[in-house]
């Protein structure tokens, strides 16, 4: 589940992320009643199998059961998990399948409930480079975006939301040497793309941050995701 909103007095519309039919919206009825079978299990951030029926754009949640695996998140972890959950709200259509991407999710999630710090870092911007290929919105890593121009292994190229992959200048501030861009594409492409570019990210994880950042800002046509916000006004207190 990537989020809930109120319905009416006892139920929720619920919008969720599954393996079969991408993102979807279902109406749990009578979730909110404290007898519901849906109230311990519509958790965000947990694997579950659900049932559901109609086709009208909001469908009916029939069933819903804990599949089980992980424990939740917490703490730091927790606002990453929501920040992911955000940026699959935001950049994906609804009924439009990503069965590859579902997995990645997963994988992700399980990141986000056993580890912290670097490896959670890492694995974040992971997914926000495997989500930008998987829509379409990540420009080749191998090559100059403009140019077509091969990458020098020691000049630095920056990945910017107008221009695609272009060498640094004088007044970027994060950027990349063509030895790191090129272990970044050969991840991508690998079988086991999620633990191949978890791995490449490790090492560059400080640098792609702020221009991984500006890119998916620029895709979701905002300055500043919400959970973003939320995770500054928490360090502010």
């Amino acid at each position: 589940m990537l989020h809930r909103y109120d319905w009416s007095e006892s139920s929720l519309i619920l919008e969720v992320f599954t393996r079969n039919h991408g993102r979807i919206a279902l109406v749990a009825k009578g979730a909110k009643r404290p007898s519901s079978s849906f109230r311990p299990v519509l958790l965000p951030l947990q694997p579950l199998h659900v049932a559901f029926g109609g086709d009208a754009e909001i469908r009916t949640l029939k069933s819903a059961e804990w599949q089980g695996g992980h424990v939740m998140p917490t703490g730091d972890a927790l606002l990453s998990g929501y920040y992911l959950n955000e940026l699959l709200l935001t950049l994906l259509a609804r009924d439009d399948p990503h069965p590859g991407l579902f997995e990645i999710y997963g994988h992700v999630v399980r990141v986000l409930a056993s580890e912290h710090g670097a490896a959670l870092q890492a694995a974040l911007r992971a997914f926000e480079l495997l989500l930008l290929r998987e829509i379409g919105l990540l420009p080749a890593l191998d090559m100059q975006t403009m140019t077509l121009g091969a990458l020098d292994d020691g000049v630095r190229f920056c990945l910017v939301p107008e221009g695609g992959l272009r060498q640094a200048g004088p007044d970027d501030r994060a950027s990349l040497s063509g030895s790191q861009w090129l272990a970044l594409h050969a991840a991508l492409q690998d079988d086991a793309a999620f633990t191949a570019t978890l791995r490449a990210c490790a090492d560059a994880q400080s640098e792609l941050k702020p221009m991984l950042r500006t890119l998916l800002h620029y895709h979701c046509g905002v300055n500043s995701l919400r959970t973003r916000q939320m995770m500054i006004d928490i360090q502010a207190l």
